[in-house]
């Protein structure tokens, strides 16, 4: 529906030249100077409510650079793509949903953040900027590397897990009997060296 009735102001910022991005009813328009921002979006607001007839909304509407401003999850940094803070943040959050501190999970049942990340690196790969993919991927990796350890229950256990898995007994005994606790070990170089990428 928004397509059907925003058509007109595609049209509209067509004709005037102006760079612009709607996606429904949000639209960001993309000028070269504050004074150049504010005069566009008094007129484009004055061409909505005169021509269009609906309101705009001026809680959300604002001039602003565009690094400080995002849009379906990406924000412009130096007229490059990247993903905004707030969906980085919403991707960590969303690792901790689907990877609990809880070990009443199977591994397998664990395992099926795979097809989130799949659907949400598709999304978010128009981003220039392909370590923030990698951020998450890695913050996926340590926390099911964390709960490996939490399954083991004890350190002799987690010793044993590290020998099968290739470590050296000696070097297996060094990093499962530390003070670290199981977020501390995840990081460690025997665990990452036994459950590799």
């Amino acid at each position: 529906m928004s397509n059907v009735v925003l058509d007109e102001l595609d049209k509209e910022l067509e004709r005037r030249g102006l760079e612009f991005c709607r996606f429904a009813d949000d639209c960001n328009v993309f000028v070269g100077s504050k004074k150049a921002a504010e005069r566009v979006m008094s007129s484009v607001s004055a061409f909505i409510e005169k021509n269009l007839r609906l309101k705009v909304n001026q809680q959300k509407s604002k001039v602003a650079l565009s690094r400080y401003v995002k849009f379906l999850g990406m924000t412009i940094i130096a007229g490059t793509l990247a993903i905004s803070n707030q969906a980085m943040q919403r991707a960590t959050d969303k690792a901790k949903e689907l990877i609990p501190r809880e070990a009443h999970l199977t591994q397998e049942q664990t395992m099926a953040i795979n097809k989130w990340y799949a659907g949400w690196a598709g999304y978010y790969e128009m981003t220039q900027y392909p370590k923030q993919l990698r951020r998450i991927e890695a913050h996926v990796r340590r926390r099911l590397r964390a709960r490996i350890v939490d399954q083991q229950k004890n350190r002799r256990n987690l010793r044993k897990l590290l020998v099968k898995r290739g470590k050296p007994r000696r070097r297996a005994f060094a990093a499962a009997y530390t003070h670290k606790k199981r977020w501390a070990l995840s990081r460690t170089r025997a665990v990452e060296q036994a459950f590799p990428n």
